[in-house]
C-alpha cells in the first residue's frame, strides 16, 4: 500500500519555480533577439560595403552608393589608392532593449580599381 499524499504540501511550488525561472528565460530570449538583429545588420552593412566598393572602383561616388543601401544610422568610410578601394560600413545595434549601450557592427569590402578609371580620394 502506498502512502497517501496530502494536497497542501506542494501548493505554490510551481509559482515559485516560475518566478525563479521566468527572468532567466526572458534574458535568454532578449539575447537571442539581439543576436539575430546584429547578424541581420552586419549582412546589410556587408551589402552596402560591397556596393560602395564597386561603385567607387568604377569612378562613381562610393559613399552615396553605400549610404543608399546601408542600415539607418550607419557610417560609410571610403578610402582609395591607385590600385584598390576599401570601404568600411559601421552601424549601431540596440542591445537587449533601449536602456543598454549599443553594439557596433562593421563590414569591410575591397575592390580593384578598373583600368582607366580615375579614383577620387576622400
Amino acid at each position: 500500500m502506498s502512502a497517501r499524499r496530502w494536497a497542501g504540501r506542494d501548493r505554490g511550488s510551481f509559482t515559485a519555480e516560475l518566478a525563479a525561472g521566468l527572468p532567466a528565460l526572458l534574458l535568454l530570449l532578449l539575447t537571442g533577439v539581439t543576436a539575430v538583429e546584429a547578424v541581420t545588420t552586419r549582412a546589410a552593412c556587408l551589402d552596402a560595403a560591397r556596393e560602395a566598393a564597386l561603385a567607387a572602383s568604377r569612378g562613381s561616388d562610393g559613399s552615396t552608393a553605400g549610404t543608399r543601401i546601408a542600415p539607418p544610422a550607419a557610417t560609410v568610410a571610403v578610402s582609395a589608392d591607385a590600385a584598390r578601394v576599401t570601404v568600411t560600413v559601421r552601424a549601431p545595434v540596440r542591445a537587449l532593449g533601449a536602456r543598454l549601450p549599443r553594439l557596433t557592427v562593421e563590414a569591410t569590402a575591397v575592390a580593384a580599381v578598373e583600368p582607366g578609371t580615375p579614383v577620387s580620394r576622400p
